[in-house]
């Protein structure tokens, strides 16, 4: 393969690869647990954007099972959000995306 191509598909795909960074804040995916007392929304920088938890289940007495909740949704936000983010990915470079 001649340099002068290679480094031009190099240039290429940094500026794809900037143009992903960009648009990961336009991405979002919503986590929730609890059959939907606790939702988290992040976007593609990993960022929370909003977290909603239903007024019944907030018990002074029981903190620790709102914590769990909590980090429920915000795990299945982020499985979500990675789900995504490979997939945008994937169109972007023609394959199945980076390892990561």
């Amino acid at each position: 393969m001649d340099p002068m191509d290679l480094f031009k598909n190099l240039q290429s795909l940094q500026s794809q690869m900037t143009g992903m960074q960009d648009k990961m804040k336009d991405v979002s995916a919503v986590g929730t647990a609890g059959g939907d007392m606790v939702s988290i929304e992040l976007n593609g920088a990993m960022e929370v954007i909003k977290v909603k938890i239903l007024p019944e289940i907030v018990d002074p007495e029981d903190v620790p099972m709102l914590e769990d909740l909590i980090l429920a949704a915000f795990t299945d936000a982020g499985t979500k959000i990675k789900v995504k983010l490979a997939s945008e990915m994937s169109s972007l470079t023609g394959g199945p995306g980076f390892p990561g």
